[in-house]
């Protein structure tokens, strides 16, 4: 997988225009696995690793328990952490929209001040099974041929290079490298 996340990468023209990756965090198999990749390939891409987490508090204890894995990690890892907590259940009340758009706007919000901060992209762990519920997702709302797609590789800020992977080689990926991980219950 090093090898074919570096390749994807560095197909991206403006790669080099950013001094750092900071990638989105969540404790999941996704995210802790793309951390593993990031750190394997950080040599040969010439950039600093990072890593990002934000606790939206909708779960309660599980969602301090995700921080707190991933603080653990990072810092076992000797890895940068940025953190930030959000009341989304308030703030979605707040703004009268749903806790799951609330939530990806706090994030996206978050992720572009991470990028613009420190000069850097930031990666999601999204993978080829997130953008085929997408396209489903877009294809049982009634969309046409233009708005049947996917989650794209690149938007702005936002790197996803594990979109050429499965969900289920992500997880075979942390089992062979013995990568420990949280589990959403919502997931």
């Amino acid at each position: 997988m090093n090898h074919k996340v570096l390749d994807i990468l560095e197909k991206n023209p403006d790669l080099h225009e950013r001094e750092a990756i900071i990638v989105a965090l969540s404790g999941g198999a996704d995210s802790v696995c793309l951390l593993h990749l990031m750190l394997g390939i950080r040599e040969q891409l010439g950039m600093a690793v990072m890593a990002c987490h934000l606790n939206h508090h909708i779960r309660g204890e599980e969602a301090d328990r995700d921080e707190n894995f991933v603080r653990s990690l990072c810092e076992g890892l000797g890895v940068p952490l940025f953190v930030k907590d959000v009341d989304v259940i308030s703030k979605a009340k707040e703004l009268g929209i749903s806790l799951e758009l609330c939530g990806r706007e706090e994030r996206y919000a978050f992720f572009s001040f991470l990028a613009e901060e420190h000069h850097a992209w930031v990666a999601t762990a999204h993978t080829l099974s997130d953008s085929m519920e997408t396209a489903i997702f877009h294809l049982a709302r009634g969309t046409g041929l233009r708005g049947l797609c996917g989650i794209p590789l690149q938007r702005g800020d936002i790197l996803r290079p594990l979109l050429s992977f499965t969900r289920r080689q992500v997880e075979e990926y942390c089992r062979q490298h013995s990568l420990s991980y949280v589990t959403d219950s919502t997931n």
